[in-house]
């Protein structure tokens, strides 16, 4: 028994071909479309920006990060390092004071004192402009507040430290935070 293809024939299976296309593509752009995690806003002096998390790839971190949000840990904080073309970075209680400037983001009190305590680095996660990160002072599972965003790629930095998040709004706001520019408050946007 042979099998006639005729153009009837033709036309049904490519139809019924576009009508699985277009279903995945509209199911695909559903789960794009949403948020990979909690989306947390950073509002400062000079404008507020947005990132979104990874739970997925750094749950420990994730939710680290995010309990301190809730906490309010970030909320009247200094900007305490500021590079323009490479990174923009808070998380130091102690930059609340301004006498003590010069230990801002240094030493064990530069943090919230309970390290997530693993080291969550996926290869996916890369160092790209608005990729949020949480620096450590030299073992990754040791990261706790200090959280940084990428103002340019530094590839030299994957691999060494958990990318957790990725800025999704007010990234001209980065651009113009300097150190001691103040962080007024830090929420989980429901």
């Amino acid at each position: 028994m042979t099998r006639d293809v005729t153009a009837e024939n033709a036309e049904k299976i490519l139809l019924c071909v576009l009508r699985v296309l277009c279903g995945s593509l509209l199911l695909c752009a559903r789960v794009l479309s949403q948020p990979l995690g909690p989306v947390i806003v950073v509002e400062t002096a000079k404008g507020s920006f947005e990132f979104e998390t990874y739970p997925n790839d750094a749950p420990k971190t994730v939710a680290h990060v995010v309990e301190l949000v809730k906490r309010g840990f970030y909320d009247g904080q200094r900007v305490h390092r500021a590079l323009p073309g490479f990174v923009v970075q808070w998380g130091d209680p102690r930059s609340r004071d301004l006498s003590r400037e010069a230990d801002w983001g240094r030493g064990a009190a530069a943090s919230s004192g309970k390290p997530v305590g693993a080291a969550e680095m996926p290869k996916k996660r890369l160092h790209t402009r608005g990729a949020v990160a949480l620096a450590h002072p030299g073992n990754p599972a040791r990261a706790d507040s200090q959280i940084y965003v990428m103002l340019a790629d530094r590839p030299e930095l994957n691999g060494r430290y958990t990318v957790f998040g990725r800025v999704t709004s007010g990234d001209e706001v980065l651009a113009r935070l300097e150190r001691g520019d103040l962080i007024r408050r830090v929420y989980v946007k429901e």
